[in-house]
């Protein structure tokens, strides 16, 4: 929640999109780590953080 916060704060502040982009990798990278840790490799939370992989890797990430 943090991450999300930290990046909600972020937008506000009117930062690049270089400055997001670093702060969404670090979230799919904590998730990637949660995931893990609670050896979740199926269901509900895998599939979502598979779609904002794939959202981010197809560029699909829009900063407004």
């Amino acid at each position: 929640m943090l991450r999300l916060e930290r990046i909600e704060a972020l937008e506000r502040e009117g930062a690049r999109p270089e400055q997001l982009l670093a702060e969404v990798r670090e979230l799919l990278r904590e998730g990637e780590a949660w995931l893990l840790s609670e050896g979740a490799h199926s269901g509900a939370a895998a599939e979502a953080l598979q779609r904002c992989r794939l959202a981010h890797d197809s560029g699909a990430l829009l900063f407004v």
